[in-house]
């Protein structure tokens, strides 16, 4: 199948003079996860990043360090996997001209991957799109979310753009991402398969002036809620149009989000302030009420989840697959009416899968969990109204010597995180090293970041903070982030402990609080390899874990999550 649309593509690079074409994960709105992924269809990679590009003889996928091994299985013989780093002035290939499609790639991206050795051609028709185009697209209208549960009106929010495009002596902020927009005018929708992303863009003006670029469709509940009369709605198709009817102004782009295509459009007609959006940092900081949304939404996920660690650990006497494990999973989640979906696709991994960081069980080729197994399972929500992200590694007989060690640092890893002094180390990249340092001891280490940001009823991965070796956006009140420090051992085991973590404020110190409740295997822990303030730390969290959790857990649950304290 990859090997007859790979020709296919090939036939087309006569038609458009070309010498290759490059493909990106993302959709035409920058999404993580989206309903055409155009990456998949072309190299078979379901993985979250990437970029494939097809020579006349040669095939390339570059993938980051957590998908080497998936891109291996998933692509291997049709590609040659290489690290992501090596697109940065990509020199594998020379004086070729490459085409893609101007809506995927920011003028960012093309200078910065692709410039210095080969051309590229725009070819405005996507070409992937000419050999399949068989997306299953829904097509359902945005909702709106009230002041009780974002903790702060559209109104506000608007008021603070514009107070920014003054401060930047503009008089337009183009806003491309469409969980930007999601933010500003607190809507949601259903363009995406794990978050509510509404697909839109928007441009707004110093005089409160909006013009939403949507299809009418979309915006039919909004009109209903009088929520965009003094809104213009303008269809994606006559955005040109909007752009010669403004008067020829200053207009704030986003880099990191604003594609080619508009970014043409735009700098034909006005002055382009290229800076980063500032709703990015705004929508990173939550307020209470966003908070508190959260902090009842991660109850009922770690109520799901401990049943599932119980039953998986206790009560499951069959075989069963890593897909089936996913099933039970979910069902446990799907027992609460407010949950809605996943917030990503579930990782469950057994034995040597669990090694694969971002590992997804086949339902037709799916290991069976034995009791020598290692078993990895990274999972998350939507619920009404919050997001989570949760990763347990658990046994199911006593563990190796050298795992449980493993194991061990990981976690000693895992709480400096969440114990760390954020006066101190006041970003991820000063954050990062404490993860890692067990490890890196025993000569051990990790390829991915610690932590990343997560959104409110938005997305799962959503800066602009992170903890990582390169982040250096300040830490605040109310950010959200990942706590998942790792180690994986190639066709053996992994091991990943995830806990959502937010920032909270005392007395000027700021300091991490959790938002994740469920056990960690303490059939995995070298209790002798913790000091004091590491034992008390897990006291203290699984007796949280208990507090928040036993009302609703049946009897022979709530008495072995009570064995934990």
């Amino acid at each position: 199948m990859i090997k007859k649309r790979i020709f296919k593509l090939r036939n087309k690079f006569k038609e458009f003079n070309i010498d290759g074409y490059i493909i990106p994960k993302n959709d035409e709105f920058f999404s993580e996860y989206s309903q055409k992924d155009r990456l998949k269809i072309i190299s078979n990679f379901s993985g979250s990043a990437g970029f494939a590009i097809i020579l006349k003889r040669k095939n390339y996928l570059f993938v980051d360090g957590r998908y080497t091994i998936q891109a291996e299985i998933e692509s291997g013989k049709e590609f040659r996997v290489t690290n992501l780093n090596k697109i940065i002035n990509c020199k594998l290939f020379k004086n070729l001209t490459l085409g893609l499609d101007p809506k995927l790639f920011t003028p960012n991206q093309i200078n910065k991957f692709f410039l210095k050795y080969n051309k590229i051609k725009e070819i405005k028709t996507n070409l992937i799109d000419h050999i399949f185009n068989n997306y299953q697209i829904k097509s359902k209208p945005f909702f709106s979310l009230s002041k009780k549960i974002v903790g702060e009106s559209h109104l506000v929010k608007i008021n603070k753009i514009t107070t920014f495009i003054k401060k930047k002596r503009s008089n337009y902020l183009f806003i491309s991402a469409p969980e930007n927009v999601a933010w500003l005018l607190n809507i949601r929708g259903n363009d995406n398969p794990n978050s509510p992303i509404p697909n839109c863009r928007l441009i707004i003006g110093t005089n409160k002036k909006i013009f939403l670029i949507c299809e009418k469709i979309k915006a039919k509940n909004l009109i209903k809620e009088k929520k965009i009369k003094k809104i213009d709605l303008v269809s994606p198709k006559d955005f040109e149009l909007l752009i010669k009817r403004l008067k020829k102004n200053k207009i704030i782009i986003d880099s990191k989000t604003c594609s080619l295509f508009h970014n043409n459009i735009v700098k034909k007609r006005h002055t382009i302030s290229s800076t980063v959006d500032p709703i990015y940092l705004m929508k990173s900081v939550k307020n209470k009420v966003e908070i508190n949304n959260m902090i009842k939404s991660h109850i009922l996920d770690g109520v799901a989840l401990t049943k599932f660690l119980y039953w998986i650990k206790n009560k499951n006497k069959k075989k069963i697959t890593e897909y089936q494990a996913q099933l039970k999973l979910e069902n446990f989640r799907k027992k609460d009416k407010n949950y809605l979906y996943p917030s990503f696709n579930t990782i469950a991994g057994a034995g040597k899968n669990s090694a694969i960081i971002h590992y997804k069980a086949d339902k037709n080729n799916s290991k069976k969990l034995t009791k020598n197994d290692i078993f990895l399972c990274d999972s998350g929500g939507q619920y009404r109204y919050g997001t989570t992200d949760v990763t347990r590694t658990i046994c199911f007989s006593k563990p190796k010597k050298y795992i449980k060690e493993i194991f061990t640092k990981v976690l000693k890893g895992h709480i400096s995180i969440a114990t760390a002094n954020l006066n101190n180390k006041f970003n991820g990249k000063l954050l990062d090293p404490l993860a890692r340092k067990y490890l890196v001891k025993s000569k051990l280490n990790y390829d991915h970041g610690t932590g990343h940001g997560v959104g409110f009823y938005l997305n799962v991965h959503e800066g602009p903070q992170s903890i990582s070796k390169f982040n250096t956006t300040k830490f605040q009140e109310g950010m959200i982030l990942s706590n998942e420090p790792g180690f994986y051992k190639k066709g053996s085991f992994g091991i990943r402990i995830e806990n959502l973590v937010y920032i909270k404020n005392s007395n000027k110190k700021l300091f991490f609080e959790n938002l994740t409740l469920a056990p960690i295997d303490k059939e995995l822990i070298n209790l002798k390899d913790l000091v004091k303030k590491e034992k008390d730390y897990l006291f203290n969290y699984h007796l949280n874990v208990y507090l928040k959790l036993s009302p609703f857990l049946k009897r022979e649950e709530k008495k072995w999550l009570a064995s934990f304290i």
